[in-house]
């Protein structure tokens, strides 16, 4: 089967809720990881087959198609077509599926992947509070089908985030001590420098604006729960957040044609589902699945990108899988950094190819937790 190749990735520093970018229209803050990318790579533009981007809640400033609004706000060639989609949280890294998949089948050469959010100008689940308030149906209890096959109960991030913390025996005090390491670790990046080479500033702003350096462990435990009785506070979610990211994925031929020096090799893409309710459990058979299928085992993989969209996921995949806590997001995570949902699965590749290059490690895994009981899974291999 032919090779897919990473080229280059490149992405936007991450803004806090109403900060730096929460003004920035989405098309333009796509635009700007795109134009960075192109001007990166010296790729001809007009030589693109396709624009993949992923975005969730595609209304006002993300609708009509943000991947060729982008590609076009980027005053780029009129004839590269672009393509939206929705995996949830993985959305973006299901772009980044779909463009390696494209180059594998021999049916394009080159592809740009990566994803949008601006959570600040529109807001988590904006598309289905819309829907509701025109009398349409929410997607899961008012389903007769749903209703039917999972009975009439909660179906939320925040139920199973909490559900997992008591299944898997996770206190609040070791869910506080896991977000107090993922701003630590964060920080210690931004100090030494390590997020430059794929940050393109936006303007003067220029670093991730998530983490705290005035957290402590005190703070986190004064914070009320999310729910009554639940281990859960903000201090142990992922942040909302505004933020962009894009890659260039090409096949042999693209690279030897085009002069290019690809950075990686897309080693194995993979989804997987399980249930829905929980919801945020599927990281962990996703892994076990991809594993088996790769022939590689934890000890294989040098890095790993699990995204923190709540503690209690990635404490838990960490258990199930045997994964030591030194592996898995060394430069912090989405608890710190913050989660553009439709952004997160290019900013957590882009982030894992620079520090496979930085540490010299042969292999990286990335997963994230998706909404419907989902998880994307790939492994990068440096070259």
């Amino acid at each position: 089967m032919p090779e897919a190749y990473v080229v280059d990735a490149v992405r936007t520093p991450v803004g806090r809720r109403g900060g730096s970018l929460a003004a920035m229209h989405s098309a333009d803050l796509a635009a700007h990881a795109i134009r960075a990318l192109v001007e990166r790579t010296g790729i001809d533009p007009g030589a693109v087959d396709d624009v993949v981007f992923g975005c969730c809640d595609t209304i006002g400033s993300q609708a009509g198609d943000v991947a060729r609004t982008g590609w076009l706000v980027a005053g780029l060639p009129d004839h590269v077509p672009g393509v939206t989609i929705d995996r949830q949280c993985g959305s973006s890294q299901q772009a980044v599926h779909f463009a390696a998949q494209g180059v594998m089948s021999g049916t394009a050469d080159l592809v740009v992947a990566g994803g949008v959010q601006n959570m600040s100008a529109i807001p988590i689940s904006s598309a289905m509070a819309v829907g509701q308030q025109f009398g349409f149906s929410t997607p899961f209890a008012e389903s007769p089908g749903w209703v039917a096959r999972y009975g009439d109960q909660e179906v939320s991030q925040f139920r199973s985030a909490r559900m997992i913390a008591e299944k898997w025996g996770l206190s609040r005090a070791v869910l506080e001590e896991f977000a107090f390491e993922s701003h630590r670790r964060a920080l210690a990046a931004i100090d030494a420098g390590r997020f430059s080479r794929e940050i393109a500033p936006v303007g003067p702003f220029a670093v991730d604006e998530g983490p705290r350096r005035d957290t402590t462990l005190e703070k986190m435990a004064g914070l009320k729960p999310l729910e009554e009785g639940s281990p859960l506070t903000a201090a142990v979610a992922s942040q909302i957040s505004d933020g962009a990211g894009a890659m260039l994925i090409a096949s042999e031929r693209a690279v030897s044609e085009h002069g290019l020096t690809p950075r990686a090799r897309v080693h194995h893409i993979s989804v997987y589902g399980a249930d829905p309710v929980w919801m945020l459990t599927a990281p962990i058979p996703a892994t076990q699945r991809a594993l088996e299928k790769t022939g590689l085992s934890v000890d294989d993989i040098d890095l790993f990108e699990c995204n923190e969209a709540f503690a209690p996921v990635v404490l838990a995949w960490m258990q199930e899988i045997g994964v030591p806590h030194e592996k898995v997001n060394v430069n912090g995570g989405g608890i710190a950094l913050g989660h553009p949902i439709g952004a997160t699965g290019a900013r957590l590749m882009t982030t894992l190819l620079h520090e496979l290059e930085r540490s010299g490690g042969r292999y990286g895994l990335q997963v994230m937790c998706e909404g419907g009981g989902q998880a994307n899974v790939t492994v990068l291999e440096r070259l």
